[in-house]
């Protein structure tokens, strides 16, 4: 090979050397190459045999990533040791096992990112039927996975290329103290979005209620989330200030109190006072979704004898069922009220006049 290229190429023994050393790597890489896959499709084609026979579809997933990645780790890791045989140049080589080492790790990191989301996926899927604050609480370690995956093979990268890791990792004490107090606010609303992710005080589509504010969740973001008010607009609130809050979930009701405080005058014959009761409860008994729970005279007014009627709607968080409920109770009082012939009360006023004799 020397003499060949001595005759054809005027240059100096070293670059022949050099020639003669490069050219053999390719050669070797090549046929690697093609070793490597034909031996893999000669495994992967056994493998394959097994896992149709397996009721789950888990190993076949993992072989699929596996067949995916196993060739650029295999044949990066082969060049890397082909480069660290051959006597090339030292500068040549350094940068050459540098360039592989990253590479090796960023499709190492590659193949455990999307294993580990087929993993996930899999258990989280058990609990789509059964439970799905579960199946959401799985998906949700995905993203974490991924972070630590590449944050270490940063960590490993980062390494390999000389820097003093202990060093550096100190220096980011110093500036995180500095980066945290800067963005306080912004990390606390990062651990409340854990909190709503993990916890589930509520999830989408839930009628809440916090403070003033009522309506339907739309979206649960980093750090806000958007309520969709009953007004119309949409309400963009931080997640620190509703896991502070004493926030109200209509969903997870099962019933709903209703209290309707109703006033009568006082010139109401005596004799249908007691009997009052009754027939409220005999005017709601005939409606749907509500539940009567009582009626009683709860006091006097300025102007009225006042009575307060508590009943239960079986609405959850449906709204508008519950103010139609509200509507059907109200009529059904006015009309048994009508039948009865027991007068509302209404703001009135007597004057007494006396006649002064001259």
């Amino acid at each position: 090979m020397e003499t060949i290229l001595e005759q054809f190429f005027n240059i100096s023994p070293n670059i022949q050397i050099l020639l003669t050393d490069i050219a053999v790597v390719i050669i070797v890489l090549g046929i690697s190459y093609f070793i490597l896959k034909i031996v893999k499709n000669l495994l992967f084609r056994q493998l394959r045999k097994i896992t149709r026979q397996t009721e789950t579809d888990l190993d076949d997933q993992i072989i699929e990533i596996v067949n995916k990645h196993i060739i650029p780790i295999g044949y990066f890791i082969i060049c890397y040791l082909t480069f660290k045989e051959f006597q090339i140049n030292e500068t040549i080589l350094g940068l050459s096992e540098t360039f592989f080492s990253i590479a090796i790790t960023f499709c190492t990191s590659r193949f455990l990112v999307d294993l580990s989301r087929v993993v996930v996926k899999f258990y989280s899927k058990k609990y789509h039927y059964s439970n799905s604050i579960i199946e959401k609480n799985i998906n949700a370690l995905f993203p974490a996975i991924r972070v630590l995956i590449w944050t270490l093979a940063g960590i490993f990268v980062i390494s390999n290329l000389g820097f003093d890791i202990a060093a550096i990792i100190a220096g980011l004490g110093i500036g995180g103290v500095a980066i945290a107090l800067a963005a306080q606010g912004i990390l606390q609303d990062l651990f409340s979005y854990f909190a709503i992710l993990f916890d589930r005080p509520f999830e989408i589509s839930d009628l809440v209620s916090v403070d003033d504010f009522t309506g339907y969740v739309q979206h649960i973001g980093i750090k806000t989330t958007r309520i969709k008010a009953l007004t119309g607009e949409e309400l963009i609130l931080a997640n620190t200030d509703l896991t502070n809050s004493r926030l109200r979930n209509y969903k997870r009701m099962q019933s709903r109190q209703a209290r309707i405080k109703l006033g009568i005058i006082y010139e109401t014959d005596n004799s249908l006072l007691p009997k009052i009761p009754e027939i409220i409860e005999r005017a709601l008994e005939s409606l749907d979704n509500i539940t009567f729970d009582i009626a009683y005279f709860s006091g006097f007014g300025d102007f009225s004898l006042n009575y307060e009627v508590i009943y239960f709607v079986h609405s959850n968080n449906e709204l508008k069922m519950y103010r139609k409920t509200q509507h059907e109770v109200n009529l059904a009082i006015k009309f048994a009220f009508a039948e009865a012939g027991i007068k509302f009360a209404y703001p009135t006023a007597l004057h007494y006049i006396n006649q002064i004799n001259q």
